[in-house]
């Protein structure tokens, strides 16, 4: 085995330099991964332009095979496997959110790509407690997204409390929205996409739309409204003033359901929320068992990202093709072998 890989590190702000590291070795609960794929995501910009002390390689939509297995590793995990880590890169089994059984809010977990190095690499350390099983159905490019933008969007609705039949409506028809709708159709729900541009109308409808509103061309809470009201709003997008307006489309009870994460806070009518019994909620990705659950609802209903890949000399260019917002619809890095 090589004693050395290649990775795109973040050295300044805003700057991806390639360098070549010394293969590192896992520690207690620690396994090694040769990197196979790393898919890309719009959270990785915050990582890219962050300021911080040390060199830090971001991504967190990684897939690759075990190579070596730390002391105290489960014996599930072996050489060999094919895993997965998403963002949350591993529990620690022993803070008060842990002991509740609730490991996706563990105080001391590790945010892969941003407290601990991710997989723009060729190899990565990982925490056992972060891996995720990946479905021989599933290769490994078409998995990577699922690990993020599939685990935010799938999850989100399966505990939503929405039923089948529910009017749902998938706020922004990007990387994580193209996702959102497959699953809402298969999950059985009347599906409404609110997206920006004519340009999209038929791919909504092919992804899973039973409907499309055009916010340049029509009003989508007087359109939702018209249709009864959504049970279920899923907002992907990152402006909270859109997010924010688009609340006064829910049904008495309905949810707003927040993946996408903005800059600026929403703002909300509090009598709204209050006379119509109306709920506003975040989700966060989820733990490995909930991608295990994302992955297999992928492979038994059929639901893929729409990607497109480069290799990983070319990070640079894929992360700046993924935050101009010209990619359609996830970008996933290749480690040529």
């Amino acid at each position: 085995m090589k004693a050395t890989y290649k990775a795109f590190q973040v050295t300044k702000p805003g700057v991806l330099e390639l360098v070549e590291r010394v293969r590192p070795v896992p520690g207690s609960g620690e396994v090694l991964l040769e990197l196979e794929v790393c898919g890309i995501c719009g959270a990785d910009a915050a990582d890219i332009n962050a300021k911080r002390e040390v060199p830090r390689v971001p991504g967190h939509e990684v897939i690759g095979r075990i190579v070596e297995v730390g002391v105290a590793v489960p014996t599930i995990w072996r050489v060999g496997m094919r895993v997965g880590v998403g963002r949350l890169g591993g529990h620690c089994n022993e803070c008060s959110m842990c002991r509740q059984g609730l490991f996706q809010l563990c105080r001391n977990q590790q945010s892969v790509g941003s407290s601990c190095d991710g997989g723009y690499a060729e190899m990565m350390l990982a925490r056992a407690t972060g891996l995720v099983a990946i479905p021989d159905a599933l290769n490994s490019i078409e998995a990577a997204p699922l690990l993020c933008a599939g685990l935010a969007t799938f999850n989100a609705m399966r505990k939503s409390g929405a039923q089948a039949g529910d009017l749902v409506a998938i706020q922004g028809v990007g990387g994580l929205g193209h996702l959102a709708l497959q699953y809402a159709r298969k999950m059985g729900f009347k599906v409404v996409a609110v997206g920006r541009g004519d340009d999209i109308a038929a791919e909504v409808k092919v992804l899973g739309a039973h409907h499309y509103i055009n916010t340049n061309t029509e009003d989508p809470v007087e359109s939702l409204q018209v249709m009864g009201g959504a049970q279920l709003i899923l907002t992907t997008i990152t402006d909270s003033v859109a997010a924010s307006k688009l609340v006064s489309a829910l049904a008495p009870q309905g949810k707003l359901l927040v993946v996408g994460v903005g800059r600026e806070p929403l703002t909300l009518s509090s009598g709204f929320l209050v006379a119509g019994e109306r709920v506003i909620e975040g989700s966060i990705t989820g733990t490995p068992y909930d991608s295990e659950r994302t992955l297999d609802f992928s492979v038994l209903a059929d639901v893929r990202p729409l990607i497109e890949t480069m290799p990983l000399e070319r990070a640079p260019e894929a992360f700046d093709r993924m935050a101009s917002g010209q990619a359609k619809f996830r970008m996933v890095l290749t480690m040529g072998r």
